[in-house]
């Protein structure tokens, strides 16, 4: 099974997004498999950069580097997806400045739902920074729940826990983009929210 072939946006109403940088994950995969779905903030600006791009991309740098930093053994993206483990995005499109509107999260937050509703067994929700956050909270009010991730700092919210459908929702921070390269402590705390994630995901 392919994302990008079961679920699409149809609309493209939101008006601070770049949505000639729309992306659905195009991955292979066994939905049966993956017990771990890490979810980012948004589409790169550059369709090189995407998760499933050809090559090298930023985001597969910098993702193969946060669970390299958790201790494991992974040298592709693909290698990642065979420990059934999807990647995607909150937001399909590319932003076009450097937030995004809360009707922006909510309305993109159910093509979001819609692609969860492929995966029937998923013990993970890792959540990589606040526009994440915000999107599982959206899904989770739609079904009349309660939000997921109460407010608060990442810093204090982490570690704590939060059920979420079939499993638990990790809130963390954004680790696709050039600003892990650098960022230390963030860099120690996704390891940290990656090893748990993956224990759980075992169970």
């Amino acid at each position: 099974m392919k994302v990008n072939e079961c679920v699409n946006c149809t609309d493209f109403i939101c008006d601070d997004v770049k949505v000639d940088c729309y992306h659905m994950p195009a991955f292979e995969v066994d939905p049966e498999n993956v017990s771990i779905i890490l979810i980012a903030e948004v589409a790169a600006d550059n369709p090189k950069d995407n998760y499933d791009a050809p090559g090298d991309s930023l985001f597969q740098q910098t993702t193969l580097l946060a669970f390299q930093d958790a201790g494991v053994q992974a040298e592709t993206i693909e290698d990642l997806n065979a420990m059934g483990i999807h990647f995607t995005t909150a937001v399909k499109c590319a932003k076009q400045g450097y937030g995004l509107k809360t009707e922006t999260i909510q309305h993109c937050s159910q093509v979001l739902e819609q692609e969860l509703n492929l995966f029937p067994n998923v013990r993970a929700y890792l959540l990589m920074g606040d526009v994440a956050i915000k999107a599982i909270n959206a899904i989770a009010r739609r079904q009349g729940q309660k939000r997921v991730i109460p407010p608060g700092s990442t810093y204090k919210l982490r570690g704590g826990d939060y059920p979420f459908r079939t499993g638990w929702a990790f809130p963390s921070y954004l680790q696709a983009g050039p600003a892990f390269f650098i960022e230390k402590t963030k860099r120690r705390a996704i390891a940290e929210d990656i090893t748990t994630a993956l224990l759980l995901s075992k169970r």
